[in-house]
């Protein structure tokens, strides 16, 4: 049995791919899973050192924006076009997998389409509650379309019923137990925040944040972790003193740049302030978490937009779009929140009712139909 998986860019559109591949190792320790991506993005580290089979094209997305230097680009965009697909359609005859899989990103494209044409088996995992381009492409092309959220079904042209299978989680947040993690901060019965941008930052986040921990310090009630990134860090320790605070004189209170122990901090958090991506969003689902979501802008599709409204509409989240977000909005939605606890327990009730837990089945049961 021979699995090859495409996909790449970021970590949103590796790790199903290297969570699936793991789940299917698992079950067929003598599967062979192979890769196709590029070797400029992060799939070139993460995927070797998962250890699988790891093979290249060069490929390249279209810039959306008018200007001299992305025309430029786009001419090679184009070029790597038509590169590509006779790259890929190489590697498929060279490979001959029994089933490809597809989790997004540019360099999905020409793998899944040349599969298409050998008839080779193919399926598509889509993360975002809106589809991306490339997947939007191949969604009439592919045997099978799964889908994270099923608000995706209507922008996509499918050959089959679309099978809604959420988005794998690992298996360190699954397991994460509320009492041990609390039992491990130190946290005592303290309400517990747990905010972050992302592992490179988001600045108006940690600006807002600055906002919060400011009406909530005084207090010295509520238990606060937050995550500034690596662009981020040193100008928010300069800010929160810039107010007059002290953290040294509030232990609750902790700012960090990375949170390497985020299984640890999110079972343990109460509430949940975060940009809202894919994976983040299927990890608050599945570990029952009250959240406020503030969308990236930044992203292509606003895809982190219509995933907020999905956890919103189930109940499960308040959002804060960046244009509105200060510390005093910040403060009062949080306020809102914390001080209800009837909200905050049905909020977190709400998630856990629309998380998928067994993604990593669902998707392997896919893939193993179609063998």
């Amino acid at each position: 049995m021979h699995i090859l998986f495409a996909g790449g860019g970021t970590a949103g559109h590796i790790n199903p791919a290297l969570a699936v591949a793991g789940y299917i190792k698992e079950k067929h320790p003598d599967a062979k899973i192979s890769y196709i991506g590029t070797e400029r993005g992060l799939e070139s580290r993460l995927v070797r050192e998962a250890g699988y089979d790891f093979y290249t094209i060069e490929v390249a997305g279209f810039q959306r924006q008018i200007s001299l230097s992305n025309i430029k680009k786009n001419f090679s965009a184009v070029i790597k076009m038509f590169t590509s697909s006779k790259a890929a359609k190489k590697l498929l005859k060279e490979l001959k997998p029994d089933v490809v899989v597809g989790t997004g990103g540019y360099v999905s494209g020409p793998v899944l389409r040349e599969a298409a044409k050998l008839n080779i088996k193919c399926c598509i995992h889509e993360q975002n509650a809106y589809p991306g381009v490339t997947n939007k492409a191949l969604s009439s092309m592919v045997d099978e379309v799964m889908l994270a959220f099923p608000e995706a079904e209507k922008h996509l042209r499918c050959k089959n019923k679309p099978i809604v299978t959420g988005n794998p989680v690992r298996m360190s947040v699954l397991s994460a137990n509320r009492e041990e993690a609390r039992k491990k901060l130190g946290v005592g019965n303290s309400p517990v925040i747990l905010s972050f941008g992302g592992s490179l930052g988001a600045r108006p986040i940690n600006k807002a944040v600055v906002g919060l921990i400011k009406w909530h310090a005084e207090k010295d009630e509520i238990f606060h972790i937050h995550g500034t990134g690596k662009s981020g860090y040193s100008d928010m320790l300069e800010d929160i003193k810039a107010e007059g605070i002290n953290l040294e004189k509030h232990p609750k209170i902790t700012v960090r740049e990375y949170i390497n122990d985020m299984d640890v901090c999110l079972a343990a958090a109460d509430l949940v302030i975060c940009r809202s991506g894919a994976i983040t969003l299927s990890e608050l689902q599945n570990c029952g978490k009250a959240a406020i979501l503030i969308p990236s802008p930044y992203v292509a599709e606003n895809h982190q937009f219509h995933n907020a409204m999905s956890l919103k509409s189930a109940g499960a989240a308040e959002i804060i779009e960046e244009k509105d977000l200060n510390g005093d909005t910040l403060a009062k939605m949080v306020s809102d929140i914390i001080g209800d606890a009837s909200t905050l327990e049905q909020m977190s009730i709400n998630a856990k009712k629309s998380a998928i837990s067994d993604s990593n089945e669902k998707i392997y049961d896919v893939i193993m139909k179609l063998l």
